[in-house]
């Protein structure tokens, strides 16, 4: 299969699941913008691939909601980067978005597995 056809075949991330999948990777820890790029792209698969076009407007959302925090801090790499941090408001969030996304994906199976 060629590059083109690998791009083509990723799955493309449905609106407002990205806001979910960054909470849930900062429930884990604090990380950077690329750090938070890579854990989505390892957890999923290679599925997620996630440019910084999409990336930083969600992380302004979040910022805005109060969902998280940012702070500048040294890299392992030794370079400045920007960290992000989950508040409790954020964790709480996570809580319910994952739920609904559990509700949701149970639902579409019902719903696929139909056999009317």
């Amino acid at each position: 299969m060629s590059t083109v056809d690998n791009l083509s075949d990723r799955l493309e991330l449905l609106q407002g699941t990205l806001e979910v999948l960054i909470l849930r990777s900062l429930a884990l820890g604090p990380n950077h913008a690329y750090g938070i790029s890579q854990f989505l792209r390892q957890e999923s698969d290679h599925e997620f691939l996630v440019d910084n076009g999409s990336l930083y407007p969600a992380l302004q959302r979040l910022l805005q909601r109060g969902w998280i925090v940012a702070q500048w801090k040294t890299s392992p790499n030794a370079r400045r980067a920007k960290y992000y941090r989950l508040t409790p408001a954020g964790r709480k969030q996570l809580v319910v978005a994952t739920s609904k996304w559990q509700r949701f994906v149970e639902a579409m199976g019902r719903v696929l597995a139909s056999a009317r």
